[in-house]
């Protein structure tokens, strides 16, 4: 008798996480994005650095904005200018959204790249994108707050070294909230589609 009764306690569980899928997947689904949804995550609260005009920046100077953070540094040979070329190209894909896209890049070589550096460097693909620039203890900490690799490999000379590094991008909400890893080499229209989605959820 007590093995029928938990035979059909057993039934009634599983009918009722059967309709219960059945009612979550008719509901409203959570959009879909092109990259990584990491939605919810730990790390890659925020930032506070200056940027290369020497201004503390932190994500809620950017509310209402689609943030794009990545890490790099100007004398990289193709990752870094690739990716600020396809924030570019996003922004300007976006059309009369384009002003609600904010990309932040970040120096993990901040001996070398000087705030006067930067600002060339960011000149040439948007003058709204911004560089941020910390001490080297402050460079550290940022890249394990976002779990960032990069270390440095020397050159024949010793200001000739190359940075290895991490090179995807993180892309905040307009409540500055972290929501999607994009994956280098995504594309320009992956991540305009991302954007728009972040955007429209905002609306």
């Amino acid at each position: 008798m007590l093995r029928r009764t938990a035979l059909r306690m057993i039934a009634l569980s599983a009918i009722s996480i059967s309709a219960g899928g059945l009612f979550s997947a008719c509901s409203k689904s959570a959009p879909e994005f092109r990259g990584v949804d990491i939605t919810g995550a730990d790390y890659a609260r925020d930032f506070a650095l200056p940027d290369q005009n020497g201004q503390m920046r932190s994500l809620k100077d950017f509310a209402g904005k689609v943030v794009v953070v990545f890490f790099g540094y100007t004398q990289c040979p193709d990752v870094c200018p690739t990716t600020l070329q396809e924030l570019a190209q996003v922004k300007q894909s976006l059309g009369a959204d384009g002003d609600k896209l904010q990309a932040v890049f970040v120096t993990i070589d901040p001996a070398r790249d000087t705030p006067e550096l930067l600002k060339a460097y960011m000149a040439n693909f948007d003058p709204s994108f911004i560089a941020l620039r910390g001490s080297d203890a402050q460079t550290a900490a940022i890249a394990k707050e976002f779990k960032i690799y990069y270390k440095k490999v020397d050159g024949q000379t010793p200001t000739s070294y190359t940075m290895d590094h991490s090179a995807g991008s993180y892309l905040f909400d307009p409540a500055g909230r972290l929501r999607i890893y994009s994956r280098y080499g995504s594309g320009p229209d992956a991540v305009a589609a991302d954007v728009r989605s972040l955007l429209k959820e905002a609306t």
